[in-house]
């Protein structure tokens, strides 16, 4: 059996990183036939935007995407070609799982936790209005269907990967009402499941405790914001956003990608580390029950990695993307 993937290229770095992807994957047995199709900066100039409908039914059609970085146009009126992905297919699960890898140095050792973010409410819905022209009011939308889906989602991935703790994380006690809604609908799920430790904590304190110490933690879920914000800050505890992958569920699609930037600086240099965009891809193999092709291609990962005399140039080494993707299939 073949799986269709809707392959999104991106821009900067991202034909880069998705070819050397898509190589390694290949490479390693995945049963993919690639469906190329555009999003950011070549959508707008092809289809007028960053996000094309055609992309998205492309992805509706297919059930499964990758994509590399996206680039939206500034100051021409586009809303961020992600946040309209999210909204339009109903990705409501923003799915970060970060863990330590070999021969990555950080200050921390044995980190492993996954981090799940609401995707498509709170301050992420664009509703906002200048009221005079000194006040701005923006609103953030938080709804009991969405708190207890994505909490429902947690808990049942939870229960299928042997995780045992989860926090919800929020400022009910500034935004009690927003907050709250979210804090009580996860209460609400959790009592369906008693065999797994819940509890909630702000998440300011969540903040300082990672940075303090995060060997503790193991699943959080928060709200858009929140979680956009701290599952860059988790990244930063394991290498970087060019180490970790991310993904984006809904009910009927799922979308996996890089969750770096484009970084135009280096873009058609071939110096760009393709390890977030690799790491994707085999969640997304993962998701369609490849296990073992995933697991292959991440023993050859870690390999490399473990080595240390391919590494990309952000990784401590003064190889290129070829150089890092061929060590990667010669190990296959």
């Amino acid at each position: 059996m073949k799986y269709r993937v809707t392959l999104i290229k991106g821009d900067g770095i991202g034909p880069e990183v998705t070819e050397a992807t898509a190589k390694i994957l290949n490479a390693g047995g995945a049963p993919i036939e690639w469906e190329e199709a555009l999003g950011g900066l070549a959508a707008v100039e092809a289809h007028g935007h960053p996000m094309p409908a055609v992309t998205l039914d492309a992805i509706r059609r297919n059930r499964l995407g990758l994509k590399g970085p996206l680039a939206t146009p500034k100051g021409k009126g586009y809303r961020s070609a992600n946040v309209h992905l999210r909204q339009s297919l109903d990705l409501y699960v923003g799915y970060r799982p970060v863990k330590s890898l070999p021969g990555i140095k950080t200050p921390y050792e044995n980190v492993d936790i996954v981090v799940l973010r609401e995707n498509t409410e709170d301050l992420y819905v664009g509703i906002e209005h200048a009221i005079t022209p000194d006040m701005v009011l923006t609103l953030k939308v938080s709804t009991q269907h969405s708190g207890e889906r994505i909490s429902r989602w947690a808990f049942e991935f939870m229960r299928n990967h042997g995780r045992r703790s989860i926090l919800c994380c929020h400022k009910a006690p500034v935004v009690p009402m927003a907050d709250g809604a979210f804090a009580d609908a996860f209460e609400d799920v959790a009592s369906d499941y008693p065999y797994i430790q819940h509890g909630q904590f702000a998440v300011d304190a969540l903040a300082f405790e990672l940075a303090r110490e995060p060997g503790p933690f193991d699943v959080l879920l928060l709200q858009n914001l929140y979680g956009d914000i701290l599952s860059d800050l988790a990244a930063g505890l394991v290498g970087g956003l060019g180490v970790v992958p991310g993904a984006n569920i809904g009910d009927r699609v799922a979308v996996f990608e890089a969750v770096h930037g484009t970084a135009p600086d280096i873009a058609g240099k071939g110096l760009a580390n393709p390890l977030a965009v690799l790491s994707s891809g085999l969640l997304l193999l993962e998701f369609v029950g490849e296990r073992r092709i995933a697991e292959r291609i991440e023993r050859a990962v870690f390999d490399v990695l473990e080595e240390g005399k391919h590494l990309t140039g952000d990784l401590g080494g003064d190889a290129g993307t070829a150089r890092f993707t061929d060590a990667i299939i010669d190990k296959l």
